[in-house]
């Protein structure tokens, strides 16, 4: 659509209505290994998980293994089913794109086998077939499995699919230009004086900001392998990675350059890099926070701003992230918090005893997701009877809150 010129309100409206029309399920007869990990969970030799992640999280049902006929039809039915939220409604007469996906074990046989099974089965549902996309366009590294996706479409959106494209993995592969031009990057803008703007400043606030970011760091690091662990429990086993990766991106980029001492541009700064460094949606949801968070800092650096940040950072990952307190994720770590820190806004509050406050209570509500049913994230995905342990962001963002307090008192 916009190869051939529509706006992007246009654009925006189609993917809105195709999301909608849409319904994907997976079944596998093994979990993956994150590279350097452990399998995310076992499966006896006899059995098979329906409705697994993409990443190996665990599913909403386990059976016993079934033909491919029988299984492609528990598959559509449990798409189908109408007392699922996220079912597709596919009626007799309906056009549908199908794509049987590999997710990354199976041979071209046994996927040649599922997806004439796919083919018969909605065929006998009056359901008629205008593409069936066979291959592997999303895997799961080894995953022994497959991917089913139906798409309800009309002609208008059978010609958007079968239009040209560069994406590797899809069948209609065009070559790519034979040169790209590069683009340079822009020279920092200069300030007052002719320094570059936001430029790093020394002296006891930069020592502290240095030290707390130290420490933040090594907490992170140190937690890799008890939130991966607490990840394979209900998401894709790489929480403790992507923090990890945080952490370390931080130590590099301060090894670079002094971190800025200005609160709002140290925050704002922090965002960009977890946005482009962290990957995840951690990594997205930490950018969302830090960069909302910087606005009420830009004028004030009073104890009160300081809530205000907390509480317009809370409000930005609840918008753009959809969760909510009580969700079972990051959110209920930092609203905690958040709550707490308000005390900051009462005349003669000190920072210290507040913050300490915060920290226990952020503490005490990631304790407390265990006993919660997920109502955002990947956990949200899978059956409440598999969520025994906390939820592993909002561990991660109580010991974030931890180690800033520890690093302030040091």
């Amino acid at each position: 659509m916009a190869e051939a010129g529509m706006s992007l309100e246009k654009i925006y409206e189609k993917v809105l209505e195709v999301t909608k029309a849409m319904g994907t399920l997976g079944l596998s007869l093994s979990s993956c290994s994150v590279p350097g990990s452990k399998p995310n969970f076992q499966l006896a030799e006899d059995e098979m998980e329906l409705g697994l992640g993409i990443h190996g999280e665990a599913g909403v049902r386990r059976m016993k293994i079934l033909p491919a006929e029988e299984a492609v039809e528990t598959m559509l039915a449990h798409m189908t089913n109408p007392s699922n939220a996220s079912r597709l409604a596919l009626s007799p007469g309906a056009s549908v794109v199908l794509v049987v996906n590999n997710l990354g074990g199976l041979s071209c046989l046994e996927l040649g086998i599922v997806a004439g099974a796919a083919i018969r089965r909605l065929e006998s549902r009056g359901v008629r077939i205008s593409r069936a996309l066979v291959g592997s366009f999303m895997t799961a590294l080894e995953m022994a499995g497959v991917s089913l996706t139906l798409l309800l479409v009309d002609e208008e959106l059978v010609g958007l699919i079968d239009a040209p494209t560069t994406a590797m993995a899809w069948p209609n592969l065009t070559p790519a230009p034979a040169t790209t031009q590069r683009q340079e990057v822009p020279a920092p803008k200069e300030g007052p004086g002719g320094t570059p703007q936001h430029e790093a400043t020394t002296g006891p606030e930069g020592v502290v900001v240095k030290r707390v970011l130290e420490k933040v760091c090594s907490t992170l690091l140190s937690m890799q392998d008890k939130l991966n662990e607490l990840d394979r429990a209900a998401g894709d086993g790489d929480c403790g990675h992507t923090h990890a990766r945080a952490a370390r991106a931080i130590q590099d980029w301060m090894r670079a350059r002094p971190p800025p001492s200005a609160p709002a541009h140290l925050l704002s700064s922090l965002a960009d890099l977890l946005l482009e460094k962290m990957g995840g949606s951690s990594g997205v949801l930490y950018g969302l926070f830090l960069t909302a968070a910087a606005q009420p800092l830009l004028t004030r650096r009073d104890l009160p701003a300081w809530a205000d940040a907390m509480d317009a950072g809370i409000e930005a990952m609840q918008r753009y992230g959809g969760a909510a307190p009580g969700d079972r994720t990051m959110l209920d770590s930092l609203w905690a918090a958040a709550q707490a820190l308000h005390s900051l806004r009462a005349p003669g509050a000190e920072l210290l005893p507040v913050l300490s406050k915060a920290v226990q209570s952020a503490e005490a509500a990631a304790e407390a997701t265990k006993d919660m049913e997920a109502g955002a994230g990947r956990a949200s995905y899978i059956s409440s009877g598999k969520l025994l342990l906390p939820d592993p962001g909002a561990v991660a963002a109580a010991a974030v809150l931890r180690a800033l307090l520890e690093g302030l008192q040091g």
